[in-house]
């Protein structure tokens, strides 16, 4: 034998499965055929569990086995058929069980086993086939989705779940669905149910007492379900459900208002606004990040004229860093520089400086066409792309006054009249955070129709409850919002009124199963047609 082969046969009792003698090896370029034997000299009945050392016969049985060095390994079992010795036995000879190794007729050991299973649930039939083929343990696809599905319908021990979240998912948007359950206190999956009926959900629950806490959408199924299954426990409603379903009623209520929307939007087509408010001209900066900016250099500057102030009081620095919260040094370079960083970078130069009074002409012109601008400044040598006209054309329809003949948008856009979803985020929103035309559209309409405008204000003292930005009581806010033209949708609120009340005091939402859905579609997708709901439970549960 070769040195390699000496090797193996001298420390294969510690590879291969306990309870079998190596007899044999039998080495080739591609496969490892190891000759082993039983180490116990008797066996016991399956039927009457007598044990017998009464060999009757022998037969060789061929085993996969986990590969080695990469090749395969192949086991070759020289079992044994004993016969039974207890007189009243139907049995007259049996064969030995390999409990240890292999189950009864199986072609494989029960580790390779577990390994191709685990191949099969994680990434599927085909590509597993191929996977196991390159790691030398090779299976067809077929059998270890089979191999997977038989590993689903084992169920797993797992902990008693104390909150639980219920949401959908589907199998076919808008046509079949089915719900799924997750562990909120471990975000993990504890089951998939193959439809979304309130019974199947209440025989769960009344299957797993332990569940006291559960979160779940608006929808009337799962509340049914709930209340069948696990009366007594606490029902959490999703705020993210809750904000979503008030600006579909919001959006409803402002349908009505279609015709005083599009004449408003029409007069600002026609006549931007230039002015604020008060009569001056706005100064506030163009774009958001440009207001971030300045309310956080305008934070810093307090800063400073609060240590300034401490300063001269005779406190320390170190005293006067710890109750604002910043840094010594930092602190101590604002000082003595008098004023905060705005940490503006220095403009740096640009390829089209030099032909920068071509387009400020061009652009006084009235040409505002950055193609043909860029077509013009390519015939006098500029090498860039229209990308970076693009860029400098928008620059300076930012930098264009307020007056201008068209309003634009807070990113240098023209401005567009505004869809019914967008009216609807356009008069929830703070208006500080609104372009000038979004803002005077805004304005104008909750001006012109009151009962817009109380129904708004309502809606946003309720927005700023369920958002937890409120010190309001639940009972105030929709007492408040009865009165308008949101009567229906908080009729509808106060039918669910606990699970609302139980949403604003508990951390619970169904977020995590949303993230879990994500995962569901994804392994489903994955699957090329073959994602039946045995198979696809198994995957999901094993990747939670």
């Amino acid at each position: 034998m070769s040195s390699k082969v000496w090797f193996l046969f001298e420390h294969l009792p510690s590879l291969i499965p306990a309870g079998l003698l190596v007899q044999q090896v039998l080495p080739s370029p591609d496969l490892l055929t190891i000759v082993v034997a039983p180490r116990e000299p008797c066996a016991a009945c399956p039927s009457c569990a007598t044990l017998s050392s009464h060999v009757h016969s022998r037969y060789d049985r061929l085993l996969q086995d986990v590969p080695w060095q990469g090749r395969q390994v192949l086991l070759r079992v020289r079992a044994r058929r004993f016969r039974c010795l207890a007189p009243a036995c139907p049995r007259l000879t049996f064969a030995e069980r390999l409990a240890d190794t292999a189950p009864a007729a199986a072609r494989r050991t029960e580790r390779l086993a577990d390994l191709q299973r685990h191949l099969g649930l994680v990434v599927g039939g085909e590509v597993g086939a191929r996977l196991a083929a390159r790691l030398a343990m090779p299976v067809s696809g077929d059998t270890l989705l089979r191999m997977a599905r038989r590993a689903g319908a084992t169920p797993q021990p797992r902990p008693p779940v104390r909150v639980l979240a219920v949401d959908e998912w589907a199998w076919r948007r808008g046509h079949r669905y089915g719900t799924v359950l997750v562990d909120l206190e471990r975000n993990s999956v504890v089951d998939l149910l193959p439809d979304r009926q309130a019974e199947s959900l209440a025989a769960w629950l009344k299957a797993n007492p332990s569940v006291a806490v559960i979160a779940r959408d608006r929808a009337g199924v799962f509340a049914d379900g709930i209340r069948q299954g696990a009366p007594n426990a606490t029902e959490v409603a999703d705020r993210w459900h809750l904000l979503r379903n008030l600006g579909d009623a919001v959006h409803a209520v402002a349908q009505h208002h279609n015709a005083a929307a599009r004449r408003i939007a029409k007069e600002i087509m026609a006549h931007p606004p230039c002015v604020g408010t008060s009569g001056e001209a706005t100064t506030e900066p163009a774009t958001a990040v440009q207001r971030r900016s300045t309310a956080s250099h305008a934070h810093r500057q307090a800063q400073l004229e609060e240590a300034a102030r401490l300063h001269a009081a005779g406190a320390s620095i170190s005293a006067i860093a710890r109750q604002l919260g910043l840094d010594r040094k930092t602190l101590r370079h604002w000082l003595q520089a008098g004023t905060v960083p705005t940490w503006h970078k220095p403009r740096r130069g640009s390829m089209l400086d030099p032909y920068r009074d071509h387009l400020e002409r061009r652009w006084s012109e009235g040409c505002h066409n950055a193609a043909r601008l860029w077509q013009e400044l390519v015939a006098l040598g500029f090498p860039g792309r229209t990308a970076i006209v693009g860029a400098w054309a928008t620059e300076r329809r930012r930098a264009a006054p307020t007056g201008s003949s068209m309003p634009v948008t807070a990113e240098g856009k023209p401005w567009r009249p505004p869809s019914g979803r967008r009216v609807v985020r356009l008069l929830m929103a703070d208006a500080r955070n609104l372009s000038p035309p979004d803002r005077a559209f805004a304005a104008q309409l909750l001006k012109e129709e009151p009962g817009l405008e109380i129904t708004v204000a309502a809606a946003k003292r309720l927005q700023a409850l369920l958002r937890r930005r409120s010190e309001e009581t639940l009972a105030d806010v929709l007492a408040a919002a009865e009165q308008t033209q949101l009567a229906g949708f908080v009729a509808e609120m106060r039918k669910d009124i606990g699970a609302v009340e139980a949403a604003l005091t508990l951390p619970w939402t169904t977020s995590p199963a949303e993230g879990q859905i994500n995962r569901i579609k994804m392994i489903k997708r994955t699957m090329y047609g073959r994602a039946g709901f045995e198979l696809l439970r198994a995957r999901v549960l094993h990747a939670a």
